[in-house]
């Protein structure tokens, strides 16, 4: 392709291609080779997770959530599932002219509560107001700095036998996104899942040291997200269909429009691979979280059809989960 489409901004198969041949061939180094949510550089001695994201998400005001709080959240979140405790978050504003300064005033209220309730500070930051039609009312990058305590973690970790935790529903925010956008109502209201997970991720990190690998499942997916941590790999990943949580929700709206919700963006949720004897000690954790109350185990980890992401379905077959391959909802966060 020439130029750059929505597709390349999903999460899915494409990004990772650009990724792969622009910025990976232009930047080449041993710690942004990892492609980790966090770097993780030394700072005196001492190890520190660093992470930067930008939000674009429409509207700015959704059910659950809106962009100020999602830019905290998610780069906490980014933190996290690293092994780091979330200390620092640097904030950059791209406004709009003509943007209603009672609407800054509640997303900067919201980016507030959402920092203490992170426990997080906001030390740093940029404003810049660029000419009406610049930009879609609102852009926000957020960058975070944590304290790693807990380190080891990546999917070279990965055992045949160990299991797969989802902390909770997915597809949430997508469809909470979608619905407010499009102006669709279902029979069940659906609110984003936007959340800090410092706290649920603490809980499972302090009863375990068998914690393989974490990652929230934002855009692309629970299994975009998955067959991220099979590329390249001597292993295979099978997913119980019948074990996903779903809510009734957003199992409604992907029978109405066409999703399919494994594919669906969270943001307040995190997928675990751990070691199978120590997984109902960490599911007991993750429960104990109020963000992690229908928390299951959906997966295992196997040597068979590797490199691959399989569903065993409710109906007793089998599909293969590829990584998403060009756009389904764009905008999400």
């Amino acid at each position: 392709m020439d130029k750059i489409t929505l597709g390349h901004g999903s999460g899915g198969r494409l990004m990772h291609q650009l990724i792969d041949s622009v910025f990976m061939k232009e930047f080449a180094n041993p710690i942004l080779g990892r492609k980790d949510d966090s770097a993780i550089v030394e700072v005196a001695g001492s190890p520190i997770a660093f992470t930067t994201d930008t939000y674009v998400v429409d509207p700015i005001f959704f059910p659950g959530g809106d962009i100020g709080s999602l830019a905290v959240y998610g780069t906490v979140n980014d933190l996290s599932v690293c092994g780091a405790r979330p200390l620092y978050i640097s904030l950059g504003l791209v406004i709009a002219e003509g943007l209603e300064r009672s609407t800054l005033g509640k997303i900067a209220s919201s980016i507030a509560k959402a920092a203490k309730a992170s426990g997080v500070k906001i030390v740093t930051g940029d404003t810049k107001v660029v000419e009406r039609g610049s930009c879609d009312k609102i852009f926000i990058n957020t960058s975070g700095i944590g304290e790693v305590y807990y380190g080891g973690l990546s999917a070279g970790r990965i055992r045949p036998g160990d299991v797969v935790i989802a902390s909770g529903p997915v597809g949430d925010h997508a469809i909470s996104v979608l619905s407010k956008r499009e102006g669709i109502a279902f029979r069940t209201t659906v609110r984003s899942d936007s959340a800090p997970l410092n706290a649920l991720i603490h809980k499972a990190l302090r009863v375990s040291k068998k914690v393989r690998v974490m990652r929230d499942p934002t855009r692309g997916g629970l299994a975009t997200t998955l067959n991220e941590f099979v590329a390249g790999a001597s292993f295979g990943i099978a997913l119980d269909e019948e074990s996903v949580p779903v809510r009734e929700g957003v199992a409604q709206a992907c029978e109405l429009l066409g999703f399919d919700p494994l594919y669906l963006a969270c943001e307040g949720r995190v997928v675990f691979v751990v070691a199978k004897e120590d997984g109902p000690k960490i599911l007991r954790a993750v429960r104990a979280d109020k963000n992690g109350r229908q928390a299951a185990v959906i997966g295992v980890v196997t040597g068979e059809h590797k490199t691959k992401v399989y569903l065993n379905t409710i109906a007793g077959g089998t599909r293969v989960l590829g990584m998403l391959a060009g756009e389904q909802l764009p905008r999400i966060c």
